[in-house]
């Protein structure tokens, strides 16, 4: 395996891509448009370079890199000589479907498809094509050069042979590969997004501020941010189409979305990526974390 295909050059699309070309893997990077492009190259460099002042690369390997990739916005030509394909767009079950079935058209019968999905059924997935057994989940954590786990989720009809390509294929770029089933939230978010919504609801009934919550679970149990700041991190409308997923695929009431998060993504506060969320980053030369005005009191 030795040609990989990258769909969606966003902060998922554009990590995986860095991590594929700095093993020494010809990566296709392939995106809507050319400025979307454009910024990722600049990102994967400017990691890149943020790697070599830690001494963890060299400038001969950061140069390296940069020409395993190659950018697209044909998505024809992207995968024309791909061996794998890792769909990387946005969390949305219907784009990626068609995705899917776009794809299954334009690959090789050999090329194996994954997606780097953090909820969405990968069996469903893979009913959009001719090739079920070939359809995978590479569910990579952010951000990707330097989270060591990626989840393989394993549809109902994958195949053993894909399995074991994928999954030691990760191992290859030095990450703990594990194998989950198919099923609403795989493990990760499963586990995740219960915990970050509760948090939420927390906050929702007045239980707690919003440093006060993310201290505590900082310091009295070890995690190394608080599950509202990792909710920024992650971006709240993420949280809340995974809960979503979550509770649609078991019809179970816990894991039903709390209303203050459904409120906070319809205002557009994203997190991080909308600078406001339970945190305000617009002072990004602030040296501690601020809390959001509309959390500083008891009423929001």
């Amino acid at each position: 395996m030795k040609n990989i295909t990258v769909i969606g050059s966003g902060t998922m699309g554009n990590g995986i891509a860095h991590t594929f070309a700095l093993h020494g893997y010809s990566v296709s990077l392939v995106d809507l448009n050319e400025q979307a492009l454009t910024k990722a190259i600049d990102i994967i460099q400017r990691n890149l370079d943020r790697q070599i002042s830690k001494s963890k690369l060299t400038e001969n390997e950061k140069i390296a890199t940069l020409n395993n990739i190659t950018t697209f916005t044909d998505l024809k030509g992207a995968v024309a000589e791909a061996d794998l394909v890792i769909e990387a767009a946005t969390e949305n079950e219907a784009v990626k479907s068609r995705l899917f079935n776009e794809l299954d058209d334009l690959c090789a019968d050999a090329t194996i498809l994954a997606s780097n999905t953090s909820s969405i059924s990968i069996t469903q997935l893979a009913s959009n094509t001719k090739r079920p057994d070939k359809v995978i989940g590479m569910h990579f954590m952010n951000p990707v050069p330097m989270m060591q786990l990626v989840e393989v989720i394993r549809g109902y009809r994958t195949s053993e042979a894909v399995t074991n390509t994928i999954f030691t294929l990760a191992a290859k770029l030095q990450k703990t590969p594990v194998i989950v089933q198919d099923y609403p939230g795989f493990i990760a978010n499963r586990i995740l997004m219960p915990m970050i919504n509760e948090a939420i609801y927390s906050l929702y009934e007045g239980v707690a501020g919003v440093m006060e919550i993310d201290t505590v679970m900082k310091l009295g149990m070890a995690h190394p941010m608080g599950p509202l700041q990792l909710a920024d991190f992650i971006g709240l409308d993420v949280c809340l189409a995974i809960l979503k997923v979550l509770h649609e695929g078991f019809g179970n009431s816990k894991y039903a979305p709390c209303p203050l998060l459904t409120n906070m993504v319809a205002a557009g506060h994203l997190g991080k990526k909308s600078t406001i969320g339970f945190y305000d980053y617009r002072q990004s030369d602030a040296k501690e974390l601020i809390v959001a005005s509309r959390f500083s009191n008891s009423r929001f």
